[in-house]
Parts: C-alpha cells; sequence; structure tokens
C-alpha cells in the first residue's frame, strides 16, 4: 500500500461533463445547423468579440502576418514541423496495402486511404498553442488528405501571427480565425462558406470538447480530450529539482490539470514537495499551475518500482515520465499510457512543442483502450474481395448457403447458392420459373 504525502483535493477533475456546458454547445450547434454563416458570426461577436467581414484569411493576408513573426520563431516553427513530419512519415510507413490469395483464385486485399477533409482546430483562448497546429496540420499532410481546414481564435481582439504562420506553413488549405464551438461545429457541419470535414482533430476548452463529442457520429474526431494529465516515476536517483520543475511545467496547462509524482523514496517527495512550494511563486503562469497543483497535485511513496509501475498503469495517465536508474524498463513493465518519456534528458514539454511525436493525447484514463493522434488516424483502412476461380466461388457458395441459413438469413444465403449454382452446378430448389438454367452450362 503506497503512503501519501500529498493527496489531490479535488479528486474529480471534470470527469462528469457540466449540464451548463452540455445545454449551451447542443443550442449552439442546433443554431448553426439552421442558419449558418449568420450564427456563426453572432457566436464569433458574442464570445470572441470578432467579426471580421470575412473569417477566411487570404493567401494575401496570410502573406503579410507571417511576415510580422519574428526570424527565430519561423525557424524554430520549421525544426518542430520538420521533427512532426518525419515521425508521421515513419508511422506512414509502417502501414502497408496488402494482398493475399488466401485460396486459389480468392484474393483479400487491405487498402489505407486518407480521408477526404480534415478540420483543425488551434485553441487560442488565454495562450497561442502554436505546436496544435503542427500535430494536428502537419500530420493530415503525411497521411494525404486532400483538404484541411484550419481554424484558431483570435487572442483578446488580436491575430495569432505565429499561430497563423504555423498553419500555413504546415500546409493548411484554407486558414480561418474563428473560435470556440461555432469553429468546430462550422466545419463539421459546413455553412455557406466553410467547406464540411469529415475528421475533426485538435485540442480545446471544456466546450470546444464537449462540441466533438456531440458532433461525433457525424463527423469523426481523433479523441475525447480532457485536461492535460502528467505523472512522474521517480527513484532516489531522481532529481528532485527536475522533478518539481517538470510536474510545474504541465500544471500550468489549467488549473484541473494533474501532477502526480510516483516515487520509491519519501526524502525524495518531500524534498519535491517543498521545491514545488518554492517554485511557483516565480511562475507567470501561478494562477493555473498553483490551483492545479494544490487541487489535483499527488506525491505517493511506493515500496519498490514494481509497485510503482502498477500504480502507474493504474491512473493510466496521458504523459508518464520516468526518472528512475534504468528508465527504459518501464517500456517492458507498463501499458497504460498515451506517451511515455525516458530519462533526465527527456521531458514531456518536449512531446509538446518540438521533439516529434504527437501531443494529442488520450486523458482521463482512455489510455487504458487507446493512444493518441497519428498519421493513421486520417486513414480509413479499408478492405476489397475478389473470386476469380469458379470452382472456388462455387465452394464458397455452398458453405454461405449453410452458414446463412443457421441464421435464418435467406436472402444471404441465396446469393451464395446462385454462385453453387452457375459455377457447380447445384441445384436451385426455390428458383422461379423462368431461371436459369445453370446445370447444363456450369463451369
Amino acid at each position: 500500500m503506497a503512503q501519501i504525502l500529498k493527496r489531490a483535493t479535488v479528486l474529480e477533475n471534470g470527469s462528469a461533463r457540466d449540464a451548463d456546458v452540455m445545454s449551451t454547445v447542443a443550442d449552439v450547434i442546433a443554431d448553426i445547423r439552421r442558419r449558418g454563416d449568420e450564427a456563426v458570426r453572432e457566436y464569433s461577436t458574442k464570445f470572441d468579440n470578432w467579426s471580421p467581414d470575412r473569417f477566411r484569411l487570404s493567401d494575401e493576408q496570410v502573406e503579410s502576418i507571417v511576415a510580422t513573426v519574428p526570424k527565430q520563431t519561423i525557424e524554430d516553427i520549421e525544426l518542430a514541423q520538420r521533427n512532426v513530419r518525419r515521425f508521421a512519415e515513419h508511422q506512414l510507413d509502417s502501414l502497408r496495402d496488402f494482398e493475399v490469395e488466401t485460396e486459389p483464385g480468392v484474393f483479400l486485399g487491405q487498402r489505407s486511404i486518407p480521408v477526404a477533409a480534415a478540420g483543425a482546430y488551434i485553441p487560442g483562448g488565454r495562450y497561442p498553442l502554436v505546436a496544435s497546429a503542427h500535430m494536428t496540420i502537419v500530420t493530415a499532410k503525411v497521411a494525404g488528405v486532400p483538404r484541411v481546414t484550419a481554424c484558431t481564435p483570435p487572442i483578446r481582439g488580436e491575430i495569432p501571427a505565429a499561430t497563423v504562420a504555423a498553419m500555413s506553413m504546415a500546409g493548411a488549405d484554407d486558414i480561418y480565425l474563428l473560435g470556440g464551438v461555432q469553429a468546430v461545429a462550422a466545419m463539421a457541419i459546413g455553412t455557406e462558406t466553410i467547406g464540411k470535414v469529415d475528421l475533426l482533430a485538435g485540442p480545446g476548452n471544456a466546450y470546444v470538447a464537449e462540441a466533438k463529442r456531440q458532433l461525433f457520429g457525424e463527423v469523426g474526431i481523433d479523441l475525447f480530450a480532457g485536461p492535460t494529465e502528467t505523472l512522474i516515476v521517480a527513484d532516489d536517483t531522481a532529481d528532485p529539482f527536475i522533478v518539481a520543475v517538470d510536474l510545474l511545467s504541465q500544471a500550468e496547462h489549467g488549473p484541473d490539470s494533474p501532477a502526480i509524482l510516483i516515487t520509491t523514496s519519501e526524502a525524495l517527495g518531500r524534498e519535491v514537495i517543498d521545491l514545488v512550494d518554492a517554485i511557483l511563486p516565480t511562475m507567470s503562469t501561478r494562477d493555473y499551475a498553483e490551483a492545479a497543483w494544490r487541487d489535483h497535485g499527488q506525491v505517493l511513496v511506493a515500496s519498490g518500482l514494481d509497485e510503482a509501475y502498477e500504480l502507474a498503469d493504474e491512473f493510466a495517465s496521458e504523459h508518464v515520465q520516468i526518472l528512475t536508474a534504468a528508465p527504459r524498463d518501464a517500456l517492458d513493465v507498463m501499458r497504460n499510457y498515451g506517451a511515455i518519456f525516458l530519462g533526465e534528458g527527456t521531458c514531456v514539454s518536449y512531446g509538446d512543442k518540438v521533439i516529434g511525436t504527437n501531443h494529442t493525447l488520450p486523458t482521463r484514463g482512455a489510455a487504458r483502450y487507446t493512444g493518441g493522434l497519428w498519421v493513421g488516424k486520417y486513414l480509413k483502412t479499408v478492405t476489397y474481395q475478389e473470386v476469380v476461380d469458379p470452382a472456388a466461388s462455387a465452394a464458397l457458395g455452398e458453405v454461405l448457403g449453410r452458414a446463412a441459413r443457421v441464421e435464418f438469413f435467406e436472402g444471404h444465403a441465396r446469393s451464395g447458392d446462385v454462385r453453387a449454382a452457375k459455377y457447380a452446378g447445384a441445384p436451385l430448389p426455390w428458383a422461379p420459373d423462368g431461371a436459369p438454367d445453370w446445370t447444363k452450362t456450369s463451369v
């Protein structure tokens, strides 16, 4: 039984959807269905105080905005996108179309086909989340998506130039300065000026997440996202200062972001708690990070690494960081995480911004059954079948007739019967007068 050095004061991090959020989102979606662009404009004015002549940025506007971005920022975006693109290309290479002859004359195949159109939502709100453009747009383009529509909101009435630059450099086909539920709904439903997409990707606030949930089925989504989560497994070799800094690096995402330490060293756990308290006052994002640590932070002391890994798997955290003497051991024993970060030289924030793996990851325990956004999410895995040997078709037809009648599917059975009849001269006792007589012409 693990010893608890710091307990979360709020055990639920918003897993139950707020009724007001659900109702508000449902009303906005329904209104956009009815009134299209007119409703989108009204909600943009209401929620973001933003109502330009056109939400879509022209090529000239994009070029002008990108020109205002500092050269160093452009170079950093290029590096990050190069890393994301390279990793996504390797993911794509791991998938392959194939065709196999399972029996003589029976060919089965598989193909991966990109969706025709994807919508990328890049959050803004309080801060520009530039890296989300890399993760959603670059990955979609590597997958081969022909049209990517990207939306991001203005930030306090200002155009987020670096985000627009990242969207453009990533390859977005249409860029809209539009945020919130109105952006997500417009992309999913389609309006007079915004084309309908087949899949929505990208993080957002509670309203955006709820909009994606309500629209799921009408369109595909990347995953159901909640507050950012981080969990560190550390032994007595870990640097407590780095542990504290890394916990707070993710706590600043929001006041409901869990930051959890599981350690085999009580002394390290207590030192980390003291260091977090000392570092917090120096953070410009203290209002979020402090609330997250106070309400959702935990420090647990495990009896050993085996127990630590078991506990970590129970949390199934979005991000898991391994700060132990042998970090790669975690790859062999852990199974529930969105992404894992091995060793002191690797931090979760690398994954968030620059290293190349995707930062759109499962939260709220979803890591038990899914991974995060990847190139395959934009691909539909489809199959095809062809039976070119008449004898093989006849044999399959006979089996189908028997198998379908076990389930009382007479129509299915007859599809098999006619092939057994045409290709092998099998009788058709149910055939009406005038049906073909294949007993003389069967192959």
